[in-house]
């Protein structure tokens, strides 16, 4: 064993199954073990730490509350309440008369008569409360004002329809600036400000909802679904819509908890595939480093500097237009945080902060610690430290290697093997401590290649999926660095959605380029490095017969899955976003077209798809739906395949129908959209236990094409006009239906577009590759159009 390997020894011992390693370079630091239990000789540094991990925690508790009432009194602040305070005493010493109209002399008749205090006294309580009470009403004044102007979207529609705003908008922008220009906002300045996801009216959805599926019905097909939804709409649902009018007034969002809830937690099915998803690191990274351990040492350093600019609210909220907010919820569970499986329905554990990282190498989970003598430990001590996990070469035990495949069982059977074999002794500490670290760092044994498809297609399978084992699904990310430092995420889906993990990963890769970076040697740059920091810990478990058998079970399951999924990545750089903007048309809307147009000649017909947008103008919003499919799409389909149409009246069909796509992406971001209104109205009628034909039929209906735009450059890090090298390609997720096909695609740079294409080996309907050649096909196709 090597040296540094050497560290990683063995001394704190529980029973003859189970052992949690403490490394220690002192033998007198090192617990022992007596015949009456645990005897620990505790030395003068061991206090020093946690004396000073105590002083951290309370730090950061002051911290937050300082920071959560400074958000919570935006757009106002406390100089301008100290201005107030000064304004109100100099009018009272100086003016001759009273501002107040004598409501400081009643407040100061009260506390000199209440509290027998002299008149400087009770002058001064006065002033101040009366400064209090003309500061609390100016400040609940302007919170007020600013969610009435942000409740305004007429800006959306106006921003690519015409070249100069009306006079509404533009008036709307100087109360905006006026507002909001004096202070610079923190992370959760805007969240009591935005306003509530509105409820559409239910004639309303029920009209959208028909017009939706009007290209995908028979004459026949579209009479009995017209028919469902009128009696619904004049029956039941005006019942249910009351209950969710009362909960959208009462709740903050009406849709988001019954969202988090019914679609992702109580789901029962594997978390790997089905749920989570991944994203990939830039694909060029030539000049960095080929060393794990330092790419990892970087990487882990910048994600926690992001956490510490969440907790301290030092990270600004995304502005649309750099003017309106998106709402900023969901950052505050990108760390610390784990789904914990259930029997009926898992939940979300998130710490107000953790002090450790997992990492997950050759089979083998440790804590590390991250801070040392009260800060965080720097990219060379990590790297130090990390060297000393990867020279550990002593072998995983039966079962550990396999152990993380009980997250990519079904739920319930994770749920049930946690609270039998999970739930005392030495597994449940090693447990708690994967499921309390901020997040899992994997040090993978694989390669990680882009140069090529074929290549590149493996690196997104390996991000989705691994091997089944050696991903911990149920953490809020997985950062996984491969070993010749490629690096990618796995993220857990219930918690947030792709663009919030998309913000850490700008954030986190533009550190690695620009601010980090690495020496000569490919070692980390900053820091020192120090050889009395926490050294790792590996943790150890206790797997008896029964517990392996459902490992091995779990590890079975996992890689069936795994192997059903046919993923394929696809570069497109024969044209990007730069040409699709000559050609007068959203680039969103242009792919979409591609992607039905390309559906159409894989099946033979168009089918209902799904694409993701979001709903953060409004408070703790997530997605929306947007349909593609489109009388108006529908017909450009038609029409490309149809030899008698002219390139000119097929150009004027894809515009018509960009343009109505695009119409009904503004309306879903506005809250106009129709699947989350009819899922909440589903819900009710649940609880109420009142069956409809109507809503059973709309929420059976299968996504056969699910598609998502993964953002590219959200906040300006990495700019790929800039650097070039900065390109990614995005990320993937697994096929929602078994015969379907899942979609994502990033619009990376003028040039380039890549697109993540997933489904089932098992289906016969589909095939990954021929899709692929079909989008390529149909991309080439509208280009010819111009």
């Amino acid at each position: 064993m090597s040296r540094s390997a050497s560290r990683l020894t063995s001394s704190l011992s529980l029973d003859n199954h189970c052992s949690v390693l403490v490394s220690s370079p002192e033998s007198a630091r090192r617990p022992k073990s007596a015949s009456e239990g645990v005897r620990i000789n505790y030395d003068q540094q061991l206090l020093h730490e946690v004396w000073l991990s105590g002083l951290r925690s309370w730090r950061n508790r002051l911290s937050r509350f300082a920071n959560n009432f400074k958000s919570g009194i935006y757009p106002s602040s406390v100089e301008f309440l100290v201005t107030i305070v000064a304004l109100v005493f100099s009018s009272h010493l100086f003016l001759p008369f009273d501002p107040s109209l004598g409501l400081i002399h009643a407040i100061d008749a009260f506390v000199a008569r209440r509290l027998s205090a002299s008149s400087s006294v009770s002058s001064c309580v006065a002033c101040v409360s009366f400064a209090v009470v003309v500061w609390l009403l100016k400040m609940l004044s302007m919170r007020y004002a600013l969610k009435l102007l942000l409740m305004y979207k007429q800006w959306m529609y106006e921003s690519r329809a015409h070249n100069k705003p009306s006079t509404a908008t533009k008036v709307w922008l100087l109360l905006i600036r006026a507002l909001t220009a004096h202070k610079s906002p923190s992370l959760y300045s805007y969240q009591a400000s935005l306003p509530r996801l509105p409820l559409p009216p239910l004639d309303q959805t029920i009209a959208r909802y028909l017009q939706s599926v009007r290209p995908l019905l028979d004459d026949t097909a579209f009479a009995r679904t017209t028919r469902l939804a009128e009696q619904f709409r004049d029956g039941v649902g005006r019942k249910f819509q009351r209950y969710l009018w009362l909960k959208s007034w009462w709740a903050s969002n009406y849709v988001s908890d019954w969202w988090e809830e019914f679609v992702y937690l109580r789901g029962r099915a594997p978390l790997m595939v089905n749920s989570n998803f991944y994203g990939i690191d830039a694909l060029v990274t030539d000049g960095l480093t080929s060393k794990q351990t330092a790419r990892a040492a970087n990487l882990v350093y910048a994600s926690l500097l992001f956490r510490k600019q969440i907790d301290r609210q030092e990270l600004k909220p995304i502005l649309v237009q750099n003017l309106v907010p998106l709402c900023s919820a969901q950052y505050e569970r990108v760390f610390n945080t784990t789904r914990i499986p259930g029997a009926d329905a898992d939940r979300l554990s998130h710490l107000t902060d953790s002090p450790h990282i997992v990492v997950l190498h050759s089979g083998k989970f440790y804590k590390l610690t991250i801070h040392h003598k009260g800060r965080l430990l720097q990219p060379k001590q990590l790297q130090q430290l990390l060297d000393q996990i990867v020279a550990d070469d002593a072998p995983a035990n039966n079962g550990e290697s396999r152990l993380a495949s009980l997250t990519a069982a079904d739920r319930r059977t994770w749920a049930d093997t946690r609270h039998k074999w999970f739930s005392k002794g030495i597994n449940r500490i090693s447990l708690s401590a994967i499921e309390k670290a901020a997040f899992v760092l994997v040090l993978d044994s694989e390669r990680f290649e882009a140069e090529d498809a074929a290549k590149l297609d493996r690196y997104g399978q390996l991000l989705l999926h691994g091997n089944g084992n050696d991903r911990w699904f149920d953490k809020s990310f997985n950062l996984i660095v491969a070993r010749n430092a490629r690096v990618g995420f796995n993220g857990e889906h219930s918690w947030a959605d792709a663009p919030v993990m998309a913000h850490l990963w700008e954030f986190v890769l533009h550190y690695d380029f620009h601010v980090l970076q690495y020496d000569d040697d490919g070692n980390c740059r900053l820091g020192n490095g120090v050889d009395d920091a926490s050294p790792p810990i590996r943790l150890k478990w206790d797997f008896a017969d029964p517990l392996l058998r459902v490992i091995d079970d779990s590890f079975r399951n996992a890689q069936a899955l795994l192997s059903d999924v046919d993923l394929r990545l696809f570069r497109h750089d024969a044209y990007g976003k730069g040409f699709i903007k000559t050609c007068r048309v959203s680039p969103d809307a242009y792919i979409q077209m591609a992607l039905q147009l390309a559906y159409f000649r894989d099946q033979g017909h168009l089918s209902l798809t799904y694409e993701a947008s979001m709903t953060r103008l409004f408070r703790e919003g997530r997605t929306e739906t947007v349909r593609p499919v489109t009388v108006e799409s529908a017909q450009f389909v038609r029409a490309m395949e149809s030899p008698d149409e002219s390139a000119s009246a097929r150009r004027e069909l894809l515009r018509a129908a960009c343009g109505r796509h695009q119409r009904a992406y503004q309306e879903a971001m506005c809250g106009k959209g129709v699947d989350r209104h009819l899922f909440c109205l589903y819900v009710i009628s649940q609880y109420l236990e009142v069956e409809s034909e109507f809503l059973k039929q709309v929420l059976s209906e299968p996504w056969k094409l699910s598609t998502s735009q993964t953002p590219h450059g959200q906040v300006g890090l990495l700019d790929a006009s800039k650097n070039p090298r900065h390109i990614s390609a995005g990320g993937g997720f697994g096929p929602v239906a078994d015969d379907g096909y899942g979609v994502s695609y990033i619009v990376a740079g003028e040039d380039v577009v890549f697109f993540h294409i997933s489904s089932k080996r098992s289906s016969s309907a589909t095939d990954s590759q021929r899709f692929r050649q079909h989008i390529d096909g149909a991309l080439r196709d509208l280009r010819s159009l111009f």
